[in-house]
Order: C-alpha cells, then structure tokens, then sequence
C-alpha cells in the first residue's frame, strides 16, 4: 500500500536518480522488453527503475543480490505497476490537478523550499523537469487510488467481528480516550521498615483527603512527590492506556476528568493519579436535521428560469394557501428516492449531502422554506422539519473498529488481487539485454 508519506520519501529518494539514469539511457535506443494487455514496459523503464533500487540497497547494505534475481524483482514491479494503472484508466480513474499541486507543494515545503517555483529551479538543475515529476506523482497515486477502490470493496467486517474485536484487550487499547495526567509518587521502597511504609502510605492518603478538598495537584506534586516530573507539577503530558503500567491503566480508566485516584500501591510506592483532561473515547454529539425537499430537474424542455419560476409558485402555495409540502412533492419532485416520502429526507448528520444543500439545511430555521437554490441535481425547495443533537458514540466507535479491521486485511488482500491481475493478464515477455 503506497501512503502519502511513503510516496513521498521514494520520490525524493529517486529524484537524481531518475534524472540521472534518463541521461544515461538518452544515449540508448529504446525497446519495449514486455507487452502487459495493452501497455508495454520500455528498456528505459527497466534501466531507471534498476538503477533506483539498486542505490536504495546499496544504503541499506553492502551485500547485493545476484543481478538475475534483482532483475525480475525489477521486472516484476513495473508489470504489476502497468497492470494496476490499467485496472485504473478501466474505471475511469483520474488524479485531479488539486491533488496533484497538493503532493508536489508538500515535497517542496518537506524540502525547505518556499515555492514550487524554487523547487522546480533546483530539479531542473539536476536535468529533471517538474513535468517529469508530476506525471510520476500522477502515476503512484493512480495506483493508490485503485488499490484503496479495488481492495477496501473486498473486504467485509461483519457485526460479530466488531463485537469480538470491542471485547478484545486489543480493543480495549485501540478505542481507549488519551489522557493528560498528573501524577505524585510517595517512593517507599520494598526494603524499607514496616514503620516508614505506614507513614508514606499515610502520606499518600493525606494528600488525597487535600486534593478531595479542592487543594492543587500541581502545588502538592511540586512539594512532596518524588518523581521526575515532579517540578512539572506531576504532569505526564498525554498517554494511552497502552502506555500505561496496567496498574495506573486500571485506575485511569474509571476516572473523571478532574477526579483523582485513591492511593495506587506499587514496588516504588504509593501514587496518586489525575484525569487533568482527556480527548475521544466519550460522547459524539452532533446536530441532526430532518428536511424535505421538491427537486425539478433541467432539461431540454425545462430551463433554469422555468424550474425556478414553478418552485417559486410551490412555494407560494405553501405560505399563503397553506398547502400540504408532502402532497406537492409527491406531485412535482423529480427526486425518485423522496419523492414518494413526500420528500422526506429522514434524519441527516452534517456531510451526508452536497454542500449546496448542506448550507440551505444550515441556514434555514425549523418550519421555514428556502427559495429555490441550484444544486449538481437541479433546482430545490426545502423545508427543515427539525433538530436534535444526537449521541453517535457508538456509531463513531463501530466505523472506527471496522476501519481498524480493514486496515489490518488490506496488504493480504491487496497480494492476493495483484496476484489476479498478473494471473488474468496477457504478457509477452521478451528478453533482457546484459549490461553489466
């Protein structure tokens, strides 16, 4: 799977190397070496991608692979490469011009440089142009689209797996808020008289009766405990709870924000833990909105201003015949999905439609009904019917795990799709000439 990331420490990495190996084999006659479907892989191709590798290893270590190997592994990658572009120009797939200004403005600034114009001027000096670089950009993220498309479609998370992994220690960890603590340490240690035990276990609950009675955690930490972060007022900054010894994760876990732990007893001591504040793991409130709306859809016998001038008179119907909105959409609405719901669109959270509708639905107030607004769709009226603030934790939560879990299937399912592709390809392999 290439990531961003990824993507972009490879093409800096190649950078002179590409244009370095385009200069050697300028000199060459080209050839294509392999025909894949519809697409070939040129000799340059081979040479460049050849020369890349090898530096790569050469950094990592001194020992080579013996040439042949090394070369059908690089063979193997720029098949598989031209299968996957062509599995992306199949569906359609394009890199937006956005996307790509995008990735090449974040190399540039990765690189110290404050303009692409300024990193255009440095590549082109050593003999590769932006051009070059964008349509290898292009390229890898063509590939990670279809892959994400492709792979992510095949994989299915069922109920139950949500249900198990949530039961799971590993769940536990993965869906656990973080937290900011505070921490004082009363140091006893195991060979220390039973007496000095006591009394720092008396120590300990003395502080914690102060700080039920409003004392500053930060002040007592700076005065009496014996950790390093003492002087920070006992702040550890922000943990997960699989960062945690299991005994402080325990007690963490059944904090408020605010509460402090009772004495925690370990081999250094005695603690005392604050939930100074957390983030996740808690309620996702969010607006809803319920709307209904009549669309009029353009056409060759419906222009602009005739679907605006019979919304209008829709809407005229509503405010001053007091007309019923469900019977005018069934009647008019050229929304099959609403339409026979007398428009009703059911509760929606923020980003479910286009944002023309979504701004419509922000700014009118309950019971009110908009003048009619352009959408990719058409022409619309709408009508918010009502608001409530909803508690989708548990929704939140479950998308969460299911991306965790397709997160951890995508690279085998991503081997096992490339290996249909090269299994369902046509390849005409030819030759590769010696160069060493």
């Amino acid at each position: 799977m290439i990531t961003p990331h990824k993507l972009i420490l490879w093409l800096i990495a190649s950078l002179f190397l590409i244009s370095a190996g385009a200069h050697a084999n300028s000199q060459l006659l080209d050839r294509v070496i392999v025909v894949v479907n519809d697409g070939v892989v040129l000799q340059s191709e081979f040479d460049e991608r050849k020369e890349m590798v090898l530096e790569s290893i050469q950094q990592q270590t001194q020992q080579l692979p013996p040439m042949e190997i090394l070369d059908q592994q690089v063979l193997d990658q720029l098949i598989l490469e031209q299968l996957q572009l062509e599995e992306a120009r199949r569906y359609g797939m394009e890199v937006p011009e956005q996307q790509l200004n995008q990735a090449l403005e974040t190399i540039a600034a990765n690189n110290n440089f404050e303009s692409i114009e300024a990193f255009a001027t440095s590549i082109s000096q050593q003999g590769l142009s932006l051009a070059v670089l964008r349509q290898q950009i292009a390229r890898d993220l063509l590939i990670n689209q279809i892959q994400q498309g492709i792979v992510n479609n095949r994989i299915r998370v069922t109920e139950q797996e949500i249900n198990n992994f949530l039961d799971s220690s590993d769940g536990r960890i993965a869906t656990s808020p973080d937290y900011r603590l505070g921490h004082i340490l009363i140091a006893v240690s195991g060979s220390s008289s039973d007496q000095a035990k006591e009394q720092a276990e008396q120590k300990a609950q003395d502080l914690y009766q102060q700080l039920q009675e409003g004392a500053d955690f930060a002040s007592l930490a700076i005065t009496h405990s014996n950790d390093q972060n003492a002087l920070e007022g006992g702040d550890l900054g922000w943990r997960r709870l699989n960062q945690l010894p299991e005994l402080f994760a325990t007690a963490v876990e059944h904090l408020e924000v605010g509460q402090v732990s009772e004495p925690i007893r370990s081999g250094a001591g005695f603690h005392l833990l604050k939930n100074i504040e957390q983030r996740g793991g808690g309620a996702e409130m969010v607006q809803q909105t319920r709307a209904r709306h009549i669309l009029i859809e353009e056409s060759e016998i419906m222009d602009a201003q005739t679907a605006q001038e019979r919304l209008l008179e829709l809407r005229r119907q509503l405010e001053e015949e007091d007309a019923d909105f469900a019977v005018l959409a069934r009647e008019n609405s050229e929304d099959i999905g609403s339409m026979l719901q007398g428009g009703d669109l059911g509760w929606a959270n923020p980003g479910m439609f286009v944002p023309e509708f979504e701004e419509a639905m922000a700014t009118t107030d309950v019971g009110e009904v908009t003048g009619p607004f352009k959408s990719q769709f058409g022409w619309h009226i709408l009508q918010v019917t009502d608001r409530r603030q909803e508690d989708l934790s548990d929704v939140v939560m479950r998308n969460r795990v299911a991306q965790i879990l397709r997160d951890r299937r995508f690279a085998e399912e991503l081997q096992v799709w490339q290996q249909e592709l090269r299994e369902d390809a046509y390849l005409d392999i030819k030759d590769l000439p010696t160069n060493d």
